[in-house]
This record gives C-alpha cells, sequence and structure tokens, in this order.
C-alpha cells in the first residue's frame, strides 16, 4: 500500500467543506494530492536530484547528453520539466478525466464534441501505454532509462561514485514498518474515536460563539431566527441548501430578488415532516437523513436555530380553493333538460344552454328561449300570405 493510498483513505474519516454530507476524499483528493507530490518532488529531486528510493540505493539523476568521467547534475530546466509532468501532469489529466465523467452519466446521449474528445482522449492514453512498455523493454535490455520521461528528458539514475558500501542497511525498512504500523493504528483509531462527532461539537459551539457575539449589546430577544428564517413556509430549507451554492443572506435574498420569488418548484415541501419541538416543517426524507447524520446529538433548525433531535408527520390541514360555480347553468340535452340549482349564498345568473345536434334542437331552442327570432319570422310570413289571399279575392 502506497502512503497516498493510505493518506486517502484516512481522509474518508473527515467531513467535507460546506456541510454537504461529503469527505476530503471526495472533495479535495486531486488537490491533496497535488500538495503531496509537489512537497515531495521539493525535498527529493529538485533539492537532492535523487528520489527517496534512489537515494537508498546511492542512485543520483545524472544529464546523460554529457558524456565523460564525471556525472554532470541535470540541469534546473531538466528538473522542471520533470516536475512540471510528474506533479502537474498527473493533476491535469486526473481533472481532465473526471471533466469527461461528469458529461457522461449514462443515461443522457452524449454530445459530438463530448464523444469525440473522449475518444481522443482513450487513443492518447493508449499510445502512452504502448510507448511506455517499448521504453521499459528498451531498459530491461541495455539499463539506461527507467521511464519514458527519463528517455525524453535525458535523464539517467546513476551511482555518484563507484565506492559503495558492502554494509546492508536496514534503516529503509524500519523506516517502513515504523510507518506502516503507525498509520494501521490511525486506521484503526479514527472510527472509534468519532471525528465526524467532533467537528460537529465544535462547529455548533463556533457558531454559537459567533451567536453571542454578534448579539451582544444589543439587547435580548426571545426570538430564535435561523439561516433561512426569511424563506416562504412551502419552500424546504434543506432542499434550497443543497440547490443554492449562496452562503449569507444577503447573497441569497439579492439571488431571490433577481428570479422574483425564493424557491422554486425543485424546493417546495414533499411529504411534509415536522421538527419536534421547534415544528418547523420539511421534506421527509431531507430532515430524516440530516438528524440521522448526527448520531443522536441533534440537528440544528435552518429555520429557528433550534436543537432538533426527533421528527413526526405535519399535522397540519390542506386548503384547497372552491371550485364552486358562481352562476347557475342550464344544461340541455335533445331528449332532456337538467337544471342546476345555485348555492344559497349565490346570486342567480343567466341560463346556459347545451344542444346537442339531432331531432328536437328546434323545439328545445323555441321552449327555453324567451323570445325566439324564428317564431316572430314564421309570424310575419303568414300575415303576409293572409294579405295576398285578400287582394287576390278582390281582383276576381
Amino acid at each position: 500500500m502506497s502512503n497516498s493510498t493510505t493518506f486517502a483513505q484516512a481522509l474518508r474519516y473527515f467531513g467535507g467543506v460546506g456541510g454537504h454530507g461529503g469527505t476530503l476524499k471526495d472533495d479535495w483528493e486531486p488537490e491533496i494530492l497535488l500538495l503531496l507530490r509537489g512537497v515531495l518532488f521539493k525535498l527529493t529531486v529538485w533539492d537532492h536530484d535523487a528520489t527517496y528510493g534512489a537515494a537508498l540505493q546511492n542512485l543520483k539523476y545524472t544529464d546523460a547528453r554529457r558524456a565523460g568521467p564525471v556525472l554532470v547534475a541535470p540541469s534546473k530546466w531538466q528538473k522542471s520539466l520533470y516536475g512540471l509532468v510528474t506533479v502537474g501532469g498527473k493533476y491535469v489529466w486526473r481533472k481532465w478525466e473526471d471533466w469527461l465523467l461528469d458529461h457522461d452519466d449514462g443515461y443522457d446521449q452524449r454530445s459530438p464534441r463530448v464523444q469525440r474528445l473522449s475518444r481522443l482522449t482513450s487513443t492518447a492514453s493508449t499510445v502512452h501505454a504502448a510507448a511506455a512498455l517499448a521504453s521499459f523493454l528498451a531498459f530491461l535490455l541495455h539499463g539506461r532509462y527507467r521511464t519514458l520521461l527519463d528517455r525524453i528528458l535525458r535523464m539517467r539514475l546513476a551511482p555518484p561514485t563507484s565506492q559503495v558500501s558492502r554494509e546492508v542497511s536496514f534503516e529503509y525498512l524500519n523506516r517502513q514498518l515504523v510507518w506502516h504500523a503507525f498509520t494501521e493504528f490511525l486506521l484503526f483509531v479514527l472510527p472509534l474515536v468519532g471525528i465526524n462527532r467532533w467537528r460537529r461539537w465544535l462547529s455548533r459551539t463556533w457558531k454559537k460563539t459567533k451567536d453571542i457575539i454578534n448579539t451582544k449589546g444589543e439587547g435580548a430577544t426571545n426570538e430564535k431566527t435561523g439561516e433561512f428564517a426569511f424563506l416562504p413556509e412551502r419552500t424546504c430549507a434543506i432542499c434550497y441548501q443543497d440547490q443554492n451554492s449562496a452562503t449569507t443572506e444577503g447573497e441569497i435574498l439579492a439571488a431571490a430578488a433577481a428570479s422574483g420569488v425564493a424557491g422554486s418548484a425543485q424546493t417546495d415541501i414533499t411529504n411534509p415532516y415536522e421538527t419536534i419541538p421547534c415544528r418547523c416543517i420539511y421534506c421527509f426524507v431531507c430532515l430524516a437523513t440530516r438528524i440521522e447524520r448526527e448520531e443522536g446529538e441533534g440537528w440544528t433548525c435552518l429555520r429557528c436555530g433550534e436543537l432538533v433531535k426527533e421528527c413526526k408527520p405535519w399535522s397540519g390541514d390542506v386548503l384547497e380553493p372552491s371550485n364552486k360555480s358562481p352562476t347557475a347553468k342550464t344544461v340541455g340535452f335533445a331528449d332532456e333538460v337538467v337544471e342546476v340549482e345555485p348555492a344559497d349564498d349565490q346570486v342567480l345568473g343567466s341560463e346556459v344552454l347545451v344542444g346537442i345536434p339531432g331531432e328536437g334542437t328546434a323545439d328545445l331552442l323555441a321552449e327555453t328561449e324567451d323570445i325566439s327570432p324564428e317564431s316572430s319570422s314564421d309570424s310575419e310570413s303568414e300575415v303576409y300570405e293572409e294579405e295576398e289571399d285578400e287582394l287576390g279575392g278582390d281582383a276576381d
């Protein structure tokens, strides 16, 4: 097990930044490894022209471009390029692979640009692996350049002097045994100590201290306000905190003013549960997860600042708008007419007739309407016919 792997395992027991449930290993592992590799490179290759393992074998890097009986140390630009590739190159490649993975969730179709970049990355990895294998085979045959980077930069490991002591040194072995015993002890003790519990206790104490300092001299007040006390009741403060990167109340209010409303459909409460004893409302999944994560020590409510250890289903009423019709309606069909009576507190409105085309529709219209245009036209035509008959009789 390498030292970086052991250190990465130890980081699992430390919480991440921001309180979103991650760990230092998940959030900052590439940056931490970059820092460790940079420090290791500075203390070994840059200062002493050799790695720690090479120094134990009495080997140092030399400039293979200069032949002669006297070995020449690598130049600064050679060591700079060596550190840039071994330290910065690994970090950039790791971040590049993480970026490609973020754009490939396995469900949605990737864009053509991402697919093309992924193919180029895979091809570059294959070419590098083949070149490294060929360089290693050449090293086994000639024994000059250990890695592909050493071959490109013309840096060779060689003993600085031919007078090598025949005594066997157990310094490296003893140091490795002590280091591994110490790391194994830490990995065994850290879960028992409860790093997350102590971290939560320290953060809670620091928050209370800040509140006392901020409210000192302003007078005592019985009203308790939390970080998201300004949010409407329909918005889950935990969902809002997880979906918004703003950390201060001023930034959150500015974002809410820009969007027109504090919260959105994604932050509305689903399956409401209320906290005990402050009775603030949250989503069940969000609230249960936060309380369980605190391991029985209590979670600080985001709305009122109370210490919450239990929750229960919300006992509030669901208010629905009334769907009563403001007017009376008469629904008519081909064979029957159904009247819907209005409520007692409503004023009678106009009648609405719904007819189905077919036989009897004209008769139904004549019965329901107060003044029918068709009946008036029929009476006028009858009067006109009677006048024509009288004129015809007089002519005879």
